[in-house]
């Protein structure tokens, strides 16, 4: 069963951060258009200057790979040193906003410690792409991954944050169930994975920390298609039929989280069909407090977590 989550505060660092985020907000609610394409337009920005973070990896290439209809935009962050593996990267969003840019600093970050590859993929969003349009841009990208893995080594793991950390859960059991490619790891942060089942974090944390349960409500209904999608297993994995012989797991969450016991519960469910699933919750954050790394320790600690973990297994050790 999930874990029970207590009710604990942000820490000191997320609660002035979520604080001048809510005072800047109020400020210009009256200034600024609420529109879907002013929302990413303003959520698709990093935290750190691009350029900086660039310098962490030898290259950053832009590209283009297959999704679901076509062709998409990508972004490859190749490490400095001998590279052992790549990671096919989700960004989060709720499905409907962030991409390549919100996330650079965090996959350069990834690829600089891990010594992989990271292939940032620029998925289609909601509400225009529906599920499952997500779901099956991301499997033509792994599929096609999987034939140029050999660049690297030939390992490849999945790792997202949110609506990504779902998608990478999703390819873990498609690869498995379509016959490969062979994940060595999934790298989910704070990922949605229980649809509409209730778990006791969406209560105790349903209002004031980043992530609501309204705001998870209104993301639902700008993806999905049907009620029924919510017990999707490509939208929801806890309800696939078997979580036995999926890729190792590492989850990383946060503290005061709705989603939380989602994660400790899907890794309890990954064991008990005889997986191996670990997971780390750094206290006093939020949910997205990846994407403040440059303001946050923890964000940085669980890039680092993720990124040896990757390292360790990529290269055999673990």
């Amino acid at each position: 069963m999930p874990d029970s989550t207590a009710a604990s505060r942000p820490g000191l660092l997320t609660r002035t951060l979520l604080g001048g985020m809510h005072w800047w907000h109020a400020r210009r609610r009256n200034v600024e258009p609420h529109t879907l394409e002013d929302m990413r337009r303003k959520l698709d920005r990093p935290c750190f200057p691009m350029g900086l973070s660039s310098l962490q990896v030898r290259r950053v290439i832009n590209c283009r790979v297959p999704g679901r209809d076509g062709l998409m935009a990508a972004r490859l962050y190749v490490p400095y040193g001998r590279v052992r593996g790549v990671v096919l990267f989700m960004h989060g969003g709720g499905y409907v906003h962030c991409g390549l840019n919100s996330h650079h600093g965090i996959c350069c970050r990834l690829a600089r410690q891990s010594g992989a590859a990271v292939l940032s993929i620029d998925y289609s969003l909601a509400p225009e792409n529906r599920f499952p349009h997500a779901v099956e841009d991301c499997w033509a990208a792994l599929q096609w991954l999987a034939g140029e893995a050999h660049r690297w080594g030939g390992q490849i793991a999945v790792a997202g944050d949110s609506a990504g950390g779902t998608l990478a859960a999703v390819l873990a059991q498609m690869a498995r169930d379509r016959g490969g490619p062979a994940l060595a790891m999934q790298l989910l942060y704070y990922p949605s994975l229980y649809g509409e089942r209730d778990v006791p974090s969406r209560e105790t944390y349903a209002t004031g920390y980043m992530l609501s349960t309204k705001l998870m409500e209104w993301y639902a209904e700008q993806y999905i298609r049907t009620p029924a999608d919510l017990h999707d297993p490509r939208l929801a994995p806890i309800f696939a039929p078997s979580l036995a012989d999926l890729p190792p797991a590492v989850i990383g969450l946060a503290q005061c989280d709705p989603l939380h016991d989602e994660g400790t519960g899907y890794a309890h469910a990954l064991q008990q069909a005889g997986g191996t699933a670990e997971t780390r919750t750094w206290r006093g954050t939020v949910h997205g407090f990846l994407n403040f790394y440059a303001f946050l320790p923890a964000g940085r600690a669980a890039i680092k977590y993720g990124a040896h973990a990757l390292r360790r297994v990529l290269r055999g050790q673990g």
